[in-house]
Order: C-alpha cells, then structure tokens, then sequence
C-alpha cells in the first residue's frame, strides 16, 4: 500500500540529513586512502559489544541478541519507550554497549538493504538531540545516494573508488586518532579519518532504512596500514 505524502514526510523526519558540501574546511582532519598510516606503540584489542537499546531512538528496533538494528518507518510510539537520558531523541541512532579509551580496535558491519545509514564512532557523551556526523563528537562513513563519503562537524568529504559492499570494516587507533574504513574483500584501509579522540568513546550507527548487522570480537586483518 502506497504511504501518502504527508506520512511520507513524517517518516523521514527522523532521518533527514544535515550536511554541508564545504569540503575545504575539512581536508585538515580527512586524509585520503592513499597516505598509509602505521602503528608501532598501539595495543591491538579485541573489542566486544552489543547494541545498547538505552540508546536507540524509537524508529529503531534491535534484533539477533542485540546485533542489529533494523529501522521502522512508523517505529514505536516515543510516549511507549522508556524515557532515558541515554536515547537519542530527533535521529535514528543506536550506540554500542563498550566504551573505550585506549588501543587499537576493529569490527565489521554487515548492511541488509539500506540505501542510508552511517557508521563510526562517537563521545558516549555526545548530545542525544544531535546526529552522529553533525557535531564534533563524533566521526562517521556514510553512504548515501549510491555515494559514500567521511563526516563530522557536519561536513562530508567523498569517499572514491568504493561501491556498495555488503559489509565493511571500521578500525579505530585511539592513540593516534585515526579511524578507517576497510575493505575486508581485499584487506586494506580505504579512507581515513583523522580525529581529536577524547574520554570514552562508543561504537555509532545511524539508519534510514533497511538493516545493519554488527560484528565485534574480531582480529585485525593482517596487513592493514
């Protein structure tokens, strides 16, 4: 059945995107695949975590032991969810249950047809009214029509020579304030963020659409620079 306009709007409401094309400000702290970047001094850690649904906006439902999100159009009614500080308010974003504060981490993200979503890492902190990728709280790669691209503050820098898999990897160096993308078909960090870490930070997912399957207590692949 065809949703009406109107219902259409509302649906999106909660997963319109904020974003500024202003690309110059952020080469600063964007790095492109192509600078390697090594880690000598890092401690490698297997980070372990589920969804917390303390956190989930209402448009998001966990499923599989709290390993997915998948996003509703109409999710549930905010006045039938547990009101807590910790949920996110105006955007459809869920956080991981572990923090950390030191080492060098990844996971991978399996993606069940979504057109939208983000994934990253963010301040357990960060505003429950802001999106992941629109403040300085947190740092993202996004995908969104057919495009990938690196974000935070709000600014988006295109991500080339990526297509849609169907899953990816995110690695973080705490230490050296790096994030990276990963391709795990063949092994290697195709973007990088370069970000200003501080305290405790999470791992971050935002959705529009479809389904997102997390994967955590993994090695790092061999190789990855």
């Amino acid at each position: 059945m065809a949703i009406p306009l109107d219902l259409t709007h509302f649906c999106r409401l909660a997963g319109r995107t904020i974003c500024s094309l202003s690309f110059k400000q952020y080469r600063k702290t964007v790095c492109p695949a192509a600078r390697r970047w090594y880690v000598t001094r890092t401690s490698r850690n297997s980070l372990q975590f589920k969804l917390d649904e303390r956190t989930a906006h209402s448009s998001l439902d966990l499923f599989k032991m709290e390993t997915g999100v998948i996003y509703r159009c109409l999710g549930l009614d905010p006045t039938r969810v547990q009101a807590t500080q910790e949920r996110f308010r105006e955007w459809a974003v869920v956080f991981g249950d572990e923090k950390i504060n030191s080492g060098r981490h990844y996971w991978e993200v399996t993606v069940k047809k979504s057109q939208e979503f983000r994934v990253g890492m963010a301040e357990a902190g960060m505003s429950r009214d802001d999106c992941i990728g629109t403040n300085s709280s947190s740092w993202v790669f996004g995908y969104k029509q057919r495009k990938w691209f690196a974000m935070s503050t709000n600014k988006m820098v295109p991500v080339p020579l990526v297509s849609k898999p169907d899953r990816v990897g995110i690695l973080v160096d705490y230490e050296e304030g790096l994030l990276g993308l990963v391709d795990i078909q063949n092994p290697k960090v195709i973007h990088t963020i370069k970000a200003p870490f501080r305290g405790p930070l999470c791992p971050a997912f935002a959705l529009w659409d479809g389904e997102l399957l997390t994967h955590s207590g993994l090695e790092e692949p061999e190789g990855l620079k």
